[in-house]
């Protein structure tokens, strides 16, 4: 996902984190209740270099995140 503003990049960072990192455990809660399986693997964050600025330098406000998808869970939805 490519992001031109900070605001962007947030959201995008947030939900990529969510679907990649399982959320913090509450101990009141029963056990198997926090059976997190990720969807996603965050692959990294991207931003343009020295050489991509001096030839496009609108490219600084840019920044793409890469996330692997770790399998199919549409079936889960039916």
């Amino acid at each position: 996902v490519i992001s031109f503003h900070s605001l962007e990049d947030r959201a995008v960072k947030r939900f990529l984190q969510k679907a990649a990192k399982a959320p913090a455990t509450n101990r009141r809660l029963p056990p198997g209740a926090n059976d997190f399986v990720p969807t996603l693997r965050l692959v990294g964050r991207y931003e343009a270099d020295e050489t991509e600025l001096t030839q496009n330098p609108r490219a600084r406000s840019a920044r793409l995140r890469v996330a692997e998808r770790l399998a199919d869970h549409s079936a889960r939805l039916h």
